[in-house]
């Protein structure tokens, strides 16, 4: 019985799938935790809904005129209600305590104009289940309302959801925001934040370090080009002078004249008591010559 009997149409002992598709799903809706349940029992017949139980209701429904004899026939069957009925707790309020998984949350900063002061965040909670979530902007501690949009809850596929929401907004240096994220497999909220902090006291003490260095080495620089310069100007200066290419000349005439006045010297100290007038006189001979 059940929905084996529903599929009569086949071929010998196969069933040709161009024929038909049967599909059952199954679904958990939950209100404030497993305060409110909603079970249901879902068919189709070639992507067609044709007859659901829900378990507000306590019976199945048709939802076409095929599912009505359908409706009918399991409504009166108490071993099927008894067990429709006690899929909420058993189905239901069973998984949602067993499955919990914790939201993984990031932000992601974009422009959609570059043009734009604007610029969009995106605060992404992944991996989480049950449904039910709560994701919050706050802007430095205060809540955001304005430029918040919601997605749409989108299924990965293994029981677990993900959720996007967007703030549009002009962030300034010193502004915080913060994605705050609460769920039912959290003990506390997860926070997330972004933002442009104002420079640190150790940020401005590297940059303050960083300037003097540079001021320094800016000063070397300064220094030295200028003694450079000096030098130069010091150089040109003996140069005018000493008759710049005549300093070889001029130094081998200073020496013959040093030879002689030491040749006058010698002479003058053999004369005896009147060596000394004789050598000063031979000396400014020697300088005068």
């Amino acid at each position: 019985g059940g929905c084996g009997g529903l599929l009569g149409r086949g071929k010998g002992n196969r069933w040709d799938p161009s024929d038909f598709l049967l599909q059952q799903k199954s679904e958990c809706h939950f209100l404030n935790g497993t305060q409110w349940v909603q079970y249901l029992d879902r068919y189709f017949y070639d992507r067609q809904e044709f007859v659901c139980f829900d378990s507000d209701l306590g019976k199945h429904v048709a939802i076409t005129a095929l599912g009505e004899v359908y409706a009918e026939t399991m409504n009166s069957d108490k071993q099927i209600m008894q067990y429709q009925k006690a899929r909420v707790d058993r189905f239901c309020r069973h998984n949602y305590e067993a499955l919990n998984y914790e939201p993984t949350v990031t932000i992601s900063p974009t422009k959609m104009d570059p043009a734009s002061p604007n610029t969009i965040l995106l605060c992404t909670a992944r991996g989480f289940y049950p449904l039910e979530i709560e994701i919050q902007w706050l802007k430095n501690g205060e809540l955001e309302e304005e430029g918040v949009a919601f997605g749409e809850e989108l299924q990965n596929g293994d029981w677990t959801y993900q959720l996007q929401v967007m703030l549009e907004t002009q962030p300034q240096w010193g502004d915080i925001y913060t994605c705050q994220v609460g769920h039912v497999s959290l003990e506390a909220p997860i926070t997330v934040q972004w933002g442009k902090p104002l420079p640190s006291a150790r940020s401005k003490l590297w940059t303050g370090i960083m300037g003097a260095v540079i001021g320094a080495t800016f000063l070397a620089v300064g220094l030295f080009s200028y003694l450079k310069s000096k030098k130069d100007e010091s150089g040109g200066l003996e140069e005018k002078l000493w008759g710049g290419d005549h300093l070889g000349e001029d130094s081998h005439r200073a020496q013959q004249v040093a030879k002689r006045v030491s040749l006058r010297n010698s002479l003058g100290t053999s004369v005896g008591q009147g060596g000394y007038k004789g050598r000063s006189s031979n000396l400014l001979w020697a300088i005068s010559g």
